[in-house]
């Protein structure tokens, strides 16, 4: 059996393998749960102790607040240099003798595959995606686009949208293909992962192999359909492709900006995408720990030798790191490209919907923790692999995912429990009178790194449009006084909804995130201009 394609352990015939894996998939759950039982048992029965926790627990808050700011800090401003660049033309200053990609003899043989799956999109959102490569400073003759649909969203739908862009694209491109994932296929499950896997399979026997495109002049991207490509992306892309070393071995990461439809969304959708950016903005500076996410590109030599994405599992946009970091035994990386690719925020037709995908969304990022058994499991049988990187990426792997459904519940619920539940003896000690003073100092000035996110936010929003006035700039740095209720309820809660899941084999489906725009959606903003 490949154990490089598992999904989940009821795929596994070994009852010793399946045991294993299931113990595996349980860590996660187990740990987040764990952690917060104990927290609150011994409020109850030792809250001294429990009160030098909190106090110790919060003192590490603000130094890993602190040590999250200047990362967020050195990186944004990588980013904001990078985009004032020209990266076409740097590309074409690059002496060939100096490319680190051997047997490449001009710049202009790399070639950019731009895989773009959707479900049951409109034509105007995947035009505006298509739209941005048009747009892109790059030769379009050097970019092949896949647009892959899905047979579950009907034939009327794939149809309209199918013919409106060959219409408007069919001669813009080195090829355009438009592939319809069929439904039902055994031992798959519908989702992005088996959808694109299907339509670069065929694109691949049918149009790379047959013009002899060398697979290692080949860059893929795959972008979920709402990403807009700046213009100076696949310059970008490229340079770094020709310029770091050992290229074929590691996956581009840009930062994601969810600014396509920021004004519109309502503040907690605004809070959780701008989150988001600053995670992934500080990622970039975490090269050590940083797993690709979302829209990323890759080299294609890499995607063919691991057999494409999985497709029986849900979160394939981080899986295909660990496929290709197990693959080649741990010589693979994920390089940081300091610049954007914009993306939508979440927003549905009403307030409480989009509430209820935010959720869902986070919960199914959270869900990435089927990676967790996956690399344990999988790393057992690589012998090759270098114990110091098997260690290194599963303390990163544990370590994160116990953070994100834990550390928000600790910092702003459970700092009180001890005073609430610890008893007459308790509450008439020192310590007990302190310790609000102390967990309120602390947590406020974890909080300041607040301001530099609100800073931040301003300096990357786009143009407000007309019809919201001058206070929604307001409302849009006091929305960060949010940000403690939105880490509850779309950080830990989530995280720790799909953890508790994999914990008892209920397993998770793939959910698509539904994209709404309204028709003052920004998709051209003042952060692609070059100052």
């Amino acid at each position: 059996m490949n154990y490089l394609r598992l999904g989940r352990a009821t795929e596994l015939v070994s009852k010793k393998d399946y045991l294993l894996y299931r113990l595996f998939e349980m860590i996660p759950g187990i740990l987040a749960w764990a952690t917060l039982g104990s927290v609150i048992l011994f409020s109850f029965t030792k809250p001294v102790i429990m009160a030098v926790f909190i106090i110790v627990f919060d003192v590490y808050w603000l130094l890993k607040s602190l040590y999250l700011s200047i990362h967020l800090k050195v990186g944004f401003s990588q980013v904001q240099r990078n985009l004032k660049e020209n990266w076409l033309q740097k590309v074409q200053d690059i002496d060939p003798a100096q490319y680190t990609l051997k047997g490449l003899k001009q710049w202009q043989d790399v070639y950019h595959i731009v895989m773009l799956p959707m479900y049951k999109e409109s034509t105007e959102i995947v035009s505006s995606a298509i739209q941005s490569l048009v747009d892109a400073n790059y030769p379009k003759d050097k970019m092949i686009v896949v647009l892959a649909q899905e047979e579950r969203a009907g034939e009327d739908h794939n149809r309209e949208v199918a013919q409106a862009i060959r219409e408007t694209y069919s001669t813009m491109f080195h090829g355009l293909h438009i592939v319809v994932h069929p439904a039902n296929i055994e031992g798959e499950m519908a989702g992005k992962g088996s959808n694109a896997t299907y339509a670069m399979r065929k694109v691949h026997e049918e149009y790379i192999l047959a013009n002899n495109i060398p697979l290692e002049h080949i860059l893929i991207s795959v972008f979920d359909i709402d990403t807009i490509a700046l213009p100076e992306y696949f310059g970008r892309l490229t340079y770094a492709y020709l310029t770091l070393p050992d290229p074929l071995r590691a996956s581009y990461q840009p930062v994601p900006f969810y600014l396509n439809n920021v004004w519109d969304a309502p503040a907690f959708a605004r809070i959780a995408g701008f989150s988001t950016t600053f995670w992934q903005t500080i990622k970039q500076e975490q090269f050590e720990t940083i797993v690709t996410y979302s829209s990323h590109s890759m080299p294609y030599k890499a995607l063919v030798d691991v057999g494409f994405w999985q497709t029986n599992m849900v979160s394939e946009d981080s899986r295909i790191f660990w496929q290709c970091l197990l693959h080649y035994d741990g010589a693979y990386r994920v390089e940081p490209l300091y610049y954007p690719v914009s993306m939508d925020s979440n927003l549905a037709d009403t307030f409480w919907q989009t509430m209820l995908n935010i959720y869902k969304q986070h919960r199914r990022w959270g869900y990435g923790s089927e990676n967790v058994p996956y690399f344990l499991f999988n790393s057992l049988q690589r012998k090759n692999m270098p114990l110091r990187i098997k260690l290194h990426y599963a303390f990163v792997m544990l370590e994160g995912i116990w953070s994100w459904a834990t550390n928000a519940l600790i910092l702003f619920l459970l700092g009180w429990l001890p005073l609430v539940v610890g008893g007459a003896t308790f509450n008439i000690t020192v310590l007990s009178f302190n310790l609000p003073y102390f967990t309120r100092i602390i947590t406020m000035l974890a909080m300041s790194g607040l301001v530099t996110s609100a800073m931040l936010s301003m300096q990357i929003l786009p143009k407000r449009p007309a019809q919201y006035g001058k206070w929604k700039h307001v409302f849009m740095v006091f929305q960060w006084l949010m940000f403690p209720v939105n880490s509850i309820l779309f950080g830990s809660i989530p995280a720790l909804d799909a953890q508790t899941r994999l914990m008892l084999g209920k397993y998770m489906g793939f959910w698509v995130t539904p994209k709404t725009r309204s028709k003052n959606a920004v998709t051209s903003h003042g952060i692609t201009e070059r100052k």
